[in-house]
Parts: C-alpha cells; sequence; structure tokens
C-alpha cells in the first residue's frame, strides 16, 4: 500500500501512524532505537507489506500491468489503490480528506526531530502539493507516477500507467474495494496484538 492507506490503517495514535509513514526508510532492526509507538507503526507497516503483497487480489491487479510493468507493477498497483482510497474516503472515515490530510502534516511538523532525513527532505514537496488529497484525483496520480518514473531514471516507464488506470478503472476500483476491507480487519487484529 502506498502513503494514505498506511496513514489510515495506523488508527489514532499519532506516533503510530508516524511509525507506519516512515517504517520505509528504516532498516532491520534499527525500529528498536525509537519510542515503542513509532517501533508498533514500523513493524504495522511490515505486516500491512507481507499481507498485501501476498493477496490473490492484490496479485490479479498487479497481473495485470506486468506484461508492460514488470517488477514495478507492485509500486504501481500501490500507487492506484491510494487513488481509489482518497476517492471514496467517505465511506472509510468521517473527517474529510482535506482536514484529515492537514491534521497528519501537522503532526509531522510537531514530530518532526525524530523524522529520518529522507522524511525531512520529502516533507516540503508532499505539503506544497497536498499529496495526500491529491490522489483523489487521475491527475493527481498521473503526477505521482511521473514522479516515480524520474526516481528510476524513466526507466519504469510507470507515468504510462495512467493508462491501464483508465481503461481498467472498474476492475482496479473492485479490487482495491475487496481487498481493502479485508486490509482494515487485518490491520485492527494486528494493531492489538502488536501493542
Amino acid at each position: 500500500m502506498n502513503y494514505l492507506a498506511h496513514i489510515y490503517l495506523s488508527g489514532d495514535n499519532s506516533l503510530v501512524t508516524i511509525g507506519n509513514f516512515i517504517a520505509d526508510t528504516i532498516k532491520g532492526s534499527s525500529y528498536k532505537d525509537y519510542p515503542k509507538p513509532i517501533q508498533i507503526g514500523v513493524l504495522l507497516h511490515r505486516h500491512i507489506d507481507t499481507f498485501t503483497d501476498a493477496h490473490s487480489v492484490v496479485r490479479q491487479s498487479t497481473k495485470r500491468l506486468h506484461a508492460k510493468y514488470s517488477h514495478y507493477s507492485g509500486v504501481i498497483v500501490d500507487i492506484l489503490y491510494d487513488h481509489f482510497l482518497a476517492k471514496n474516503w467517505e465511506q472509510y472515515s468521517s473527517t474529510p480528506l482535506d482536514v484529515y490530510a492537514h491534521n497528519f502534516y501537522d503532526s509531522l511538523d510537531k514530530h518532526y526531530d525524530i523524522l529520518p532525513l529522507r522524511v525531512k527532505k520529502m516533507m516540503p514537496y508532499m505539503m506544497a502539493d497536498n499529496w495526500l488529497v491529491s490522489y483523489a484525483s487521475i491527475e493527481g496520480i498521473a503526477k505521482v507516477l511521473w514522479g516515480m518514473d524520474r526516481r528510476t531514471k524513466n526507466k519504469s516507464g510507470m507515468h504510462g500507467a495512467v493508462h491501464e488506470l483508465e481503461v481498467f478503472y472498474s476492475d482496479f476500483e473492485s479490487e482495491f474495494t475487496l481487498f481493502f476491507n479485508e486490509l482494515i480487519t487485518f490491520s485492527k487484529h494486528k494493531l492489538i496484538e502488536l501493542s
């Protein structure tokens, strides 16, 4: 899953949420250097990724992209799924997405001192372009995919996946909905287990 899903699945504890958000920059057992709630967030993130990668519905989505995008298919599906979460946000949260995103950015500011350098460097771009809210539009997702493509020095061709999103829109959306409901349940149980 991508940023918005990981943040959403973290529950109400802001430090667990930050741990989940920064988890990709925390390698190996170095998460143990952080306060307990951040450790829980990092571990939750890892469990979510494992659950997601092994799930048959997610594999169905990635299979649709594999011939063209190879091992980048999983990354693309993570981003596309964040689009459907943002687009259908009111089905998952009573807090409007723009308010939710603003609260999260405030939390990042508040806990700035404990954030890894890579996250600190990314934050201004994330906030200026309001990534979490921008995911709700196809244009926003296109921008994210272009950015990811640049990171691979344009080897991945990921920017082209907007075409597949538009062509197979209802397939991706129904797969997301089916999978995400299961992921919510999984994450709630895992959070209780880790706490």
